[in-house]
């Protein structure tokens, strides 16, 4: 079951600008069964799973890499500044 949340939110606002596998990566990072259990195979068509391991490889990042120190947002700024520039206009398309 998928509902409208975070994920997809992200991936409608980012779909202009991100390839396919970094939209896969937002759109389904939440879709356990999918991704972690191997549910719903069924349901994929070859692009599906060619995608799963992208999807699989950002879920690392997405749960294991937490960090109990807050991060300090002054240092971090410029380069994730620099990472939305890379990706994305500076006005949205909403």
């Amino acid at each position: 079951h998928l509902s409208w949340g975070h994920d997809e939110y992200v991936y409608q606002i980012a779909k202009p600008y991100l390839p396919m596998e970094g939209l896969y990566m937002l759109r389904y990072h939440s879709f356990y069964p999918w991704h972690r259990e191997g549910e719903y195979d069924h349901l994929c068509n070859e692009t599906d799973r060619k995608m799963l391991k992208w999807v699989q490889d950002f879920n690392e990042y997405d749960l294991y890499t937490k960090s109990h120190e807050v991060p300090d947002p002054v240092a971090l700024k410029p380069y994730y500044e620099d990472l939305i520039a890379e990706f994305f206009p500076d006005k949205l398309k909403w």
